[in-house]
Parts: structure tokens; sequence; C-alpha cells
């Protein structure tokens, strides 16, 4: 275990001590786990609007007249197709079938400075800027900002009334995974981005660090008649999961490969990549298992590691992810399971504790939007 004196802080440590967060080690920062209570803050998003401290997720900077050429090469999904403005989501594949990282890639201008931006995972940040340097093989020039960037995540359907009168744009008029540099009152200029891991609205501002304070009191100030809350990494997490977003280290890793993660619609054949051939095969014969959303029909919340067992008892997987939904008010999860177990209904088994819980598998994501 790290020590408090190893962990990273962010721009922003003291403000959620001052606020009485639980601070916990996460991905070797010292970072808010809850303020309120988890069901209280992943209500506040769901419902009206929370705020994310997430300034520990990395930024890399990519330019230069090959920078396009890296990006197709290292990422599954079709970059080429990224207007100036747009975002996709994409992952890396490791040469072996698996997942070095999920990701984001902005597409960006400012001024005369034609560049993208790679949003990746805080506990991946050192491996992924080793693998993207040692795949440098083009005329592409690399930088990591992730020390002296800040990023707050304003989800909920109240995000844009929040917001919009902070803006020297109309961010109600972003359309989903767009993004633009805008001039923040009382801030400067930040990137902004109709993005987020919530599936509730909302949007990620990317602010450098000397100036992360004055960005969180004002849409602290701006979300007050909204009842603005902050929010922390536990509720984070059980709002991805009603939403079936994968979480690297749980539900993607080093050995789980996209086709098998459900991430074939980032996986795009129509370019060379690396493991390319590789997918490509894997999506046409098949897959021995697939990630699955389920719920359980018993009492029980799953866990991350709990065991996945068939109708005779014997071991078929393990769970990925798994929580007791604050919306549906039910136990879900996520879990690899063998191909012919994963289409809806059909019946599985969790061993909590060595009783075996009945479940079935459901599609995600668990949360549909009226």
């Amino acid at each position: 275990m790290e020590t408090a004196t190893e962990l990273k802080r962010t721009a922003l440590s003291h403000v959620h001590e001052k606020l009485g967060a639980k601070m916990v080690p996460f991905a070797g920062y010292l970072m808010p786990v809850q303020y309120t209570g988890v069901i209280d803050e992943h209500q506040a998003v769901r419902n009206s609007v929370g705020v994310f401290d997430v300034s520990h997720m990395g930024e890399f900077l990519v330019r230069g007249p090959q920078a396009l050429d890296l990006i197709q090469h290292i990422t599954s999904n079709d970059a080429s197709k990224l207007e100036v403005g747009k975002v996709q989501y994409s992952c890396m594949p490791n040469g072996k079938g698996g997942i070095v990282d999920d990701l984001l890639v902005y597409r960006m201008e400012h001024g005369d400075d034609r560049h993208y931006v790679l949003v990746v995972n805080a506990s991946n940040m050192a491996k992924d800027w080793v693998w993207i340097q040692k795949n440098n093989t083009f005329d592409a020039q690399l930088s990591d900002i992730s020390d002296h960037m800040s990023l707050l995540a304003v989800q909920g359907p109240k995000a844009t009334d929040t917001l919009k009168s902070l803006f020297s744009v109309d961010i109600g008029a972003m359309a989903y995974y767009t993004a633009q540099y805008a001039e923040m009152q009382g801030v400067g200029t930040v990137l902004i981005s109709a993005t987020g891991y919530t599936g509730a609205g909302g949007y990620e501002i990317y602010v450098p660090n000397n100036l992360a304070e004055a960005a969180w009191n004002a849409v602290f100030a701006a979300g007050e008649p909204h009842g603005i809350k902050p929010a922390g990494l536990a509720s984070r997490d059980t709002l991805r999961l009603e939403m079936g977003f994968c979480l690297y280290g749980n539900d993607i890793d080093d050995t789980t490969s996209p086709i098998e993660a459900g991430l074939g619609w980032i996986t795009k054949f129509t370019k060379d990549f690396i493991d390319g051939p590789m997918l490509k095969a894997q999506k046409e014969a098949g897959v021995a298992r697939k990630l699955v959303g389920f719920e359980l029909l018993d009492r029980g919340i799953p866990r991350h590691d709990h065991p996945v067992l068939d109708a005779a008892g014997k071991v078929i997987g393990k769970v990925t992810s798994g929580t007791m939904s604050p919306t549906l008010q039910k136990p879900i999860g996520m879990a690899y399971v063998p191909t012919e177990m994963s289409k809806p209904g059909s019946e599985l088994w969790i061993d909590i504790r060595g009783k075996a819980l009945k479940g079935v598998v459901v599609k995600l994501p668990f949360l549909t939007k009226p």
C-alpha cells in the first residue's frame, strides 16, 4: 500500500479535505471516494448535477504531419473519421489480443495549433506513455501534459443549466462527444467536451492546475440553485456500472480482447492497426467467452472476483464489476461467461461467501433513458 507521502495530490485535494471528503489511495493519487455518501452523490448526478475531480486522468498531445498515422496504428477505432472538435472512444490493443488501455481521442485546433488529445486512465498513464512512444515510428510529436492539467466532470441533467452562464459559447448546442476551446468566466481558456462516464449527460472541463480552484468555485456558485454536490469515485463507479461502461482493471485488461468485451463497435477493420488481423479473425470465428450484464434474483451484492457458476455448480467465470444499483434498487454486475450462456435470459449463479445466488443475464445498459 502506498503511503500518504508517496501519493500524488490533485490541485483540488485541499478543497476535498476541507469539504470533509473521505480520501483514499487510487492509481497513485489521494482521491475523494465520497463526501455525503454514495447514494446521495449518485442520485444528485442522476437527477440534478454533481461534480467529480478526475484530475488523475492522463492527457497526451499528439502533433505533427503523421499524428493521425500513429493514432490509427495504435488504436482500434477509425480516427480518420474525426472532424475538428469531435471526440471518439477507442482502445489500444497490446499486440497479444488484449487491451493496453481504453481512451478518448480528441481532434482539436486552437488557433494555428492542430493536435490530438489522448485521454487515458490514471492507473495506466506510465504504461500507455511507454507503449505509445515505443510504437511511434512515425513523424509524430508526443507531449505528456498530465501533471499540468486538472479535469472537472460536471455531470447530470442540470449540467447545462449550471454551466451555460459561465461560457462564451452556447454549450447547450454541443452534440454528444464534441469538444471546443472556450472562455470560462473568471478562469480563462479551457477545453470543454460533452463527454462523461455517468450516462447522465454533462461536460468535462480541462483546465491548467493553477486555474482549477477558480473553475471549481465558479461551477459550484453557478450550480447552487440546482443543488449541486461534489461527487466521489464510489458514486462514479455505481453510475458507470448502471450504464454498462467498462472499467479498466475490472472489466477489461491486458488479457481481454475488445471482441470479448463487447467493444466490437470501436474495433474497425477498414484500416491497419495493432492486432487488427487477430481481432478480425476473432470476430469472424466467434469468441469462447463474452462480457455480459446480469441481475441477481436472490438477495446479495455481487462484487469483483466473485465466482460465476452454472446450474451444476461449476465455475464458469467471475464477476468483473458488481454493486447494488441505487437507481434500479437491484443487485447488478458484469461478468465473462461462456458465449453459449451470454444471451439475455440465461441463468447463472454467483458464489457469494459460499452461497450460490441465482441471477439472469440482461441486456446492457442496465439503465435505459426514458
